[in-house]
């Protein structure tokens, strides 16, 4: 029957008891299934992740300035990562490191959620900040 309509025989799902073939153009059919994968592949989202640095110090103006940042990051729908670095000495300030993060997290909690709370990963504290899900 594909011969005489001038198209290809091809096997859909072999799997299924019995195999399930199509008489069609197996060229369009091939160009076709390329499509669909392109298309679910744009619809996909990438995770952006945005970083923003602090030190254990950091002024009030200073924290205003990068909270901005970050809520603008959020928007975007990108992921933060806050982190506090600590140089030299000032390691000995991790209870500080942990406050600026927490008052990060409780200034941001009306457009995001916490990810995971800070936790020291070498020199530096480290926090994820995701945006909250759009309804």
């Amino acid at each position: 029957m594909a011969n005489e309509a001038n198209l290809d025989l091809v096997e859909i799902s072999p799997k299924a008891d019995p195999p399930v073939c199509k008489i069609i153009d197996y060229k369009k059919f091939l160009y076709e299934q390329k499509k669909k994968k392109k298309e679910m592949k744009a619809k996909t989202t990438k995770v952006v992740v945005k970083e923003i640095r602090f030190g254990p110090n950091t002024d009030d103006h200073d924290f205003d300035f990068k909270l901005k940042h970050a809520e603008k990051f959020i928007e975007e729908g990108s992921k933060v990562k806050a982190y506090v670095f600590f140089k030299g000495r000032s390691i000995l300030f991790k209870d500080k490191g942990q406050i600026l993060l927490l008052k990060l997290a409780q200034a941001l909690e009306e457009v995001a959620t916490v990810e995971s709370m800070p936790k020291m990963e070498g020199k530096r504290m480290i926090m994820m900040i995701a945006p909250k899900k759009k309804k």
